[in-house]
């Protein structure tokens, strides 16, 4: 049996359910959710393996409800979106992430002890380690909100997601668009294995950082005169990585805003470069060197270009609380063979391809989509079924032990109860500000940056 606390179902009712066949049935054991001792002493809700037919039958009654009366559903839907803006629900995630995040960080860390004497078994151990804690925040996206993405591409090219290594080009314009890559990473199997070359800061920053170090992530500090050799050695260590991984690059080094886009063009002016309109200038150091260090064990490049219908300003507190949003995405795949091995011309490469990305951006604010093809890949059950594992683990103790204070009338109890809960909720928010626009620094523009190409 799958044992579901009842503290976790009000997070499966709050999933948006489009229609039964947005529920594909599970039709191979899952992890088995043990019964712990703690679980309070309720009814619990019993799924029986291997279909799940118990949680598929949901949107079907969801749509025999909507039948009888489409005013009803209405006003269950209006209830369900208020009820993802309330304070208590949202910190409840918070706390099944955090703690299940510093949880998961630590058995990485026991895991430490098989890199002597089996690095491949260390880095598959902790590739599905990281898989529990980001799919937790791809459910937000994927079952929350409820947010679509759909892929203009060609079929070619997505029947080759998740069977070979590539280096991914993400345009850096929104606070989410990390996450709308990760949901895609999930979709075709690589998101536990999925890389990026992150900022020196991120690696001070807990869970995030510390899962990230864990998985072999190459962090640098944007200066290449101290970053050449931590950035080549750490490339040279995934060499024989054994798992498919998708290495996402940021070449514009940061999020795009007015200011560094004013900035940016003034060296693109100075540099002889085309101004561009919806992208900073590219870094081309990073690309450059990632390339040449992955010769031979990446096949592709991946170009994405993302953008929102309807003119949306996506942010991560909007995910939170339970706003859909609608992306698209533009991808063409480059072999290696067909890029340039010369840096310079390399250069020149990234450099044109980042003016064909203001193109296809000029053409969505047009015409409202990307050219080409579209097609939606269908979200996967595993992200939603990993975070009521972790909220069956960790609300009912959390809610017993609140109850047990409420209840012993203690002062005291009480009092430090809610020291608890407001830390906690500063400490989310801080994690959240890590993400926001507005509060992301950068040295874009400095001297020190300029010189980086």
């Amino acid at each position: 049996m799958f044992i579901v606390s009842p503290f976790a179902l009000p997070f499966l009712l709050l999933c948006p359910f489009k229609s039964p066949s947005s529920l594909p049935l599970f039709t191979t054991p899952l992890v088995i959710l043990p019964t712990f001792t703690f679980l309070p002493r309720f009814p619990l809700f019993l799924l029986h393996p291997p279909t799940l037919s118990s949680l598929s039958l949901f949107p079907q009654v969801l749509s025999s409800v909507q039948r009888r009366g489409g005013s009803s559903v209405a006003a269950a839907m209006g209830l369900l979106a208020y009820l993802k803006t309330q304070f208590v629900l949202q910190l409840l995630l918070g706390f099944v992430f955090v703690v299940s995040g510093l949880i998961i960080n630590f058995i990485q860390l026991l895991t430490c002890v098989l890199w002597p004497f089996n690095k491949q078994l260390y880095r598959r151990i902790n590739t599905r380690l990281s898989y529990s804690l980001w799919s937790q925040l791809v459910m937000l996206l994927e079952w929350w909100s409820g947010t679509e993405c759909t892929l203009y591409t060609d079929k070619a090219t997505v029947e080759k997601f998740g069977t070979e290594h590539v280096i991914i080009i993400l345009n850096h314009n929104y606070e989410i668009d990390f996450l709308c890559g990760w949901t895609m990473c999930e979709r075709y199997g690589v998101l536990g294995s999925s890389k990026v070359l992150a900022k020196h800061e991120l690696l001070k920053v807990p869970l995030i950082g510390w899962t990230w170090y864990f998985l072999e992530i190459v962090f640098c500090k944007r200066k290449w005169e101290e970053d050449r050799d931590t950035v080549f050695r750490g490339l040279d260590r995934l060499k024989d990585y054994p798992e498919f991984m998708w290495f996402l690059l940021y070449c514009e080094g940061t999020r795009f805003t007015e200011k560094k886009h004013q900035i940016s063009m003034e060296v693109a002016e100075n540099k002889g470069l085309p101004k561009l309109k919806y992208h900073l200038l590219p870094r081309t150091k990073g690309f450059t060197t990632t390339l040449k260090c992955l010769k031979g064990t990446v096949s592709a490049v991946y170009d994405v270009t993302l953008n929102f219908k309807d003119h949306q300003v996506p942010t991560l507190l909007g995910i939170i609380n339970g706003k859909k949003y609608m992306a698209d995405m533009r991808i063409r795949r480059f072999p290696v063979d067909e890029i340039p091995e010369d840096e310079k011309e390399c250069a020149n490469w990234l450099h044109k391809l980042y003016q064909e990305k203001d193109a296809l951006q000029e053409h969505y604010h047009k015409e409202g989509t990307f050219p080409g093809p579209t097609i939606t890949p269908p979200r996967r059950l595993w992200t939603l079924l990993n975070f009521l594992f972790w909220a069956t683990l960790l609300l009912s103790p959390l809610i017993n032990f609140a109850c047990g204070v409420v209840v012993s009338g203690s002062p005291l109890l009480i009092l430090g109860f809610s020291l608890f809960l407001i830390i906690a909720s500063i400490a989310i928010r801080r994690l959240i500000g890590v993400t926001e626009i507005k509060k992301t620094g950068s040295s874009y523009g400095d001297e020190g940056a300029k010189k980086q190409n």
